[in-house]
């Protein structure tokens, strides 16, 4: 990503998501649930708790899928939130120094002024690389042109 100083400034607000793997991770947890809920209601032999186990189990696969297809970075005018699986972190623009998507990562990682280095997997390059490479390019130069990232080495 050394050619992040070419790189347009997006305007802001703007939300980055794996779209692709999101649309993929939620028609087949629809898909999923439609499917077992059906076979519950169509089975005859079934009793009322057994419908209901069955329910309940498309209830908790499809949970899964839509936690799984949770990840976004949002960058707004007073920082960035990383929303990943079961967290959410805001952070100012000052707080990051670097934004790396090396070659074989499976997604952004955030580096920061506190030594620590969080993970952004709103932005991953599983399905969509050139998106995400995109993404990571546009993040880079957000933390550029807002924070200190233009310090760091």
């Amino acid at each position: 990503m050394a050619e992040s100083a070419a790189q347009p400034v997006p305007t802001l607000p703007v939300t980055f998501r794996p779209t692709r793997t999101r649309v993929v991770l939620l028609g087949v947890g629809l898909a999923m649930f439609t499917t077992i809920t059906a076979i519950a209601l169509l089975l005859e032999n079934l009793g009322p708790g057994e419908r209901i186990s069955f329910v309940l189990t498309a209830v908790l696969l499809t949970s899964v899928l839509v936690l799984l297809s949770r990840p976004k970075v949002v960058a707004d005018e007073g920082g960035v939130t990383v929303v990943n699986l079961t967290t959410t972190r805001r952070l100012e623009w000052a707080q990051i120094l670097r934004v790396n998507l090396r070659p074989g990562d499976p997604w952004v990682f955030l580096d920061l002024s506190d030594g620590t280095s969080l993970p952004a997997l709103g932005i991953q390059p599983g399905v969509a690389k050139q998106q995400a490479i995109g993404d990571a390019r546009a993040l880079r130069a957000l933390a550029e042109s807002r924070g200190t990232g233009t310090n760091a080495h």
